[in-house]
């Protein structure tokens, strides 16, 4: 009986999937300025790894995520037509729960990564001078006060509003639970809230996105 019960738990140990794999979207909770240009909007993962065992695994993983400035926003502030994206690849340490409870299982996920931040805009040129409106942050625009107003720099040459691009590091952390779908492979339907930071050099960009999807 001891024996049996040791080959069951080192079987139970061995076989587990080597590789893992990940497929998913869901809807965005937009914070700080994403949260005042964009607010809260849809974006798609995918990912593709290695397991240690049946607890922890390793996956690197694309994000795309949609940064469509608010109708509001475009309007008041001057940007006309735009487009945005956030685009993001991460490595990723996943901890799995060894127990699960009425087939669900949970898990644990963190991971550092280079976050790139990109808007485009038709609104053409901005003299020196002009008010400054918050968004023009994003086109690595600055202001400097004067009489008590944010103004675009008299002296500066014109700036455009056209296409902006920001790379830069940052994490993730988050968590989401599994459900097994029988003879798909080994697949399981997966929800998942996650944290993304990435450090701009203007401004911090924050997401959380909350993802369905499925994982192998």
């Amino acid at each position: 009986m001891m024996a049996t019960s040791a080959l069951a738990q080192f079987e139970g140990e061995s076989h587990y999937p080597r590789f893992n794999f990940n497929a998913g979207g869901g809807y965005g909770i937009g914070r700080g300025d994403v949260g005042s240009f964009v607010g809260n909007s849809f974006f798609g993962v995918g990912g593709a790894g290695v397991n240690f065992g049946r607890v922890f695994g390793v996956s690197g993983e694309f994000m795309y995520y949609d940064l469509g400035i608010r109708p509001y926003v475009r309007e008041t502030q001057g940007l006309q037509s735009t487009s945005g994206s956030l685009q993001s690849f991460s490595l990723n340490g996943i901890v799995r729960a060894p127990y699960s409870f009425s087939k669900l299982s949970g898990y644990g996920i963190f991971g550092v990564g280079f976050y790139d931040r990109r808007v485009s805009s038709s609104s053409g040129t901005i003299l020196g001078g002009a008010i400054f409106q918050p968004s023009w942050i994003w086109w690595d625009i600055y202001c400097v006060n004067v009489q008590g107003q944010c103004r675009v720099p008299s002296s500066a040459s014109p700036q455009t509003l056209g296409s902006s691009s920001k790379i830069a590091g940052g994490y993730n952390w988050g968590g989401g639970v599994t459900y097994p779908l029988g003879r798909w492979h080994h697949a399981k339907l997966y929800g998942e809230f996650r944290y993304h930071k990435a450090y701009q050099s203007d401004v911090q960009t924050v997401v959380w996105p909350l993802t369905i999807g499925l994982r192998w």
